[in-house]
């Protein structure tokens, strides 16, 4: 007869196909039943915050609802970080835990329901007699509202019998958010004037307008207003003509880009929340800049924003477009007059550093020659984020995913590759982490070696430090001594897992790059370049972060 936990992996299974996790305790009887009773794949990790990554890669480079578990106690704490990641960034997750008796807590519990709300999580407890249905229900909560959402199976109920697994109702989820009211469709048809009008338009988009499939309505609406266009680092490739991009907004952007943005005069941001990064702390327009704001926001996130609208960015985008064909309108012709080659340009600088080390951007270069096109790039947090951001394109924004950036963590890298890995497998899965957050996420360099095999390539910014904390900290004169850290030979630590580890000292040392990529994927292992560069060049995009620091 199937148990508690069956019915709740079995209920899970008919609504995805893979599970990342740690097994322990508490959740021993719910892996044996998504193994043996179920068609949904596990995959392993090393240490419980990789669960809850390697799901967040998963659904970030293949859509779908994610999922993890791990033990209580503990394996639950350890997932915290990861889980306010997630949270954050709006990531369709349901972790499965296991969870204190129903009779009370025990001498080493912890209210894990409170733990998981106070990151944002809410948390859903199955009994004997509704597993299958709180099971559907966590998963609706997860999908409707895009966030994770905790499911506990309690210690004593674990493997209590509990019938035949029932059927249950499909998961409801929320349509798109339609701007339907006479209000919304006046501010339309104000934009849709403005954009006629506009001789230098400027269309700006996101994660958002990824997430809503607007790819397509805004590249008619470039056509139609002869708009440059801009993207978020999350929102990289959205738009189809790349021709007229200027790529990523803020401090990753080339200089001439940036300054072709602030000489908009209208500019439409979709699914875009203007952090400060995007919004380079309030420079990035021009004041005088008409900025209005597309989103499912319940409101504008951004003082500078002028006019707000509600609504799905597909929507509203093909809504524009029929407005501006009604009016008969031309395009501004701008885009035509200037020339994006010349405004993308980066700064790449010399190949050795005034300290005698690899200048990353040399390297960052150079890489980005080597790589292979089919790629997925997963970044963890950290100063180095600014290499690949301004030298590595993507195809679309779910081939470029910075897990931890969102809750400004870091160390969560290496177990996005599996993640990655499986929801793409027929890619490469580039990695880029720094020394500082690659020693944080150690226990799963074995996970990402296993999973991505010779389909799977790390790149360690090694400056034997953490490099944010001496630019920022440094800077004002604070000891440095805490935030270096001895020089590491991440070449070796991979190899020690089965990879190959190539120090990387000069630029010509990137040829094991070239010969890596050239040998078939069945013969080659998974390979860490461990790139020995220099701390003293700062990032353009973290140049700004100190100058706005008080």
């Amino acid at each position: 007869m199937p148990t508690v936990s069956a019915h709740v992996a079995i209920a899970m299974a008919r609504h995805l196909d893979h599970v990342f996790g740690v097994m322990g305790n508490g959740n021993a009887y719910f892996l044996d039943a998504l193994e043996t009773q179920t068609s949904a794949s596990f995959t392993a990790v090393r240490h419980e915050a990789g669960a809850v990554v390697a799901a967040d890669a998963h659904h970030r480079a293949g859509g779908g609802l994610a999922a993890a578990t791990t033990t209580y106690g503990a394996g639950f704490t350890n997932t915290l970080t990861a889980l306010a990641e997630a949270v954050q960034a709006h990531v369709p997750l349901v972790l499965v835990v296991g969870d204190e008796p129903t009779s009370g807590p025990r001498p080493w519990g912890v209210d894990q329901i409170s733990l998981a709300a106070a990151v944002g999580a809410r948390t859903y407890t199955v009994g004997r007699m509704d597993a299958a249905a709180t099971t559907v229900i966590a998963i609706e909560h997860a999908l409707s509202y895009r966030v994770p959402t905790v499911l506990a199976i309690p210690y004593d109920v674990a493997a209590v019998e509990a019938g035949p697994v029932p059927q249950t109702l499909e998961p409801r989820v929320l349509g798109p958010t339609i701007p339907d009211s006479p209000f919304t469709a006046g501010a339309i048809a104000d934009l849709a004037t403005a954009l006629a009008g506009a001789r230098r338009p400027l269309l700006l988009a996101g994660r958002g307008a990824w997430l809503a499939d607007a790819g397509g309505p805004l590249g008619a609406l470039a056509e139609a207003t002869g708009a440059l266009t801009a993207t978020t680092a999350l929102g990289r490739g959205v738009f189809p003509d790349a021709r007229y991009d200027l790529g990523v907004t803020g401090g990753f952007g080339a200089p001439g880009a940036m300054a072709l943005i602030r000489e908009a005069d209208v500019v439409v941001v979709f699914g875009a929340s203007l952090n400060q990064f995007t919004m380079r702390f309030g420079e990035l327009f021009a004041p005088g800049t008409r900025v209005v704001q597309v989103d499912v926001a319940p409101a504008a996130t951004h003082p500078h924003v002028g006019g707000f609208i509600r609504g799905d960015a597909a929507v509203v985008a093909e809504r524009l477009v029929s407005e501006l064909m009604a009016r008969l309108s031309e395009p501004s012709g701008w885009r035509e007059t200037v020339d994006l080659q010349l405004a993308r340009a980066q700064e790449v600088g010399d190949e050795v550093a005034a300290d005698g080390r690899l200048d990353p951007r040399a390297a960052a270069q150079r890489i980005a020659e080597l790589l292979p096109e089919d790629r997925v790039i997963v970044s963890d947090g950290g100063h180095f984020v600014g290499w690949s951001n301004m030298f590595w394109p993507v195809a679309s924004p779910d081939r470029m995913m910075m897990v931890g950036t969102a809750y400004q963590a870091i160390g969560l890298g290496f177990p996005s590759v599996a993640g990655a890995a499986l929801a793409r497998p027929d890619s490469t899965i580039v990695l880029t982490t720094g020394d500082g957050g690659g020693l944080m996420a150690l226990a799963d360099l074995e996970t990402a070696v296993r999973v991505a095999g010779g389909r799977g390539l790390a790149v360690v910014w090694n400056d034997a430090a953490y490099s944010a904390e001496v630019m920022l900290y440094g800077s004002k004169g604070l000891a440095d001594s805490p935030m270096r850290i001895p020089e590491v030979d991440f070449a070796a630590l991979a190899s020690a897992v089965g990879a190959e580890g190539v120090v990387v000292r000069t630029v010509a040392d990137l040829d094991a790059l070239r010969a890596w990529t050239e040998r078939p994927i069945g013969e080659r292992r998974f390979l860490l370049l461990d790139l020995r560069i220099s701390g003293d060049v700062i990032a353009p995009y973290f140049a700004e972060v100190v100058a706005n620091s008080h």
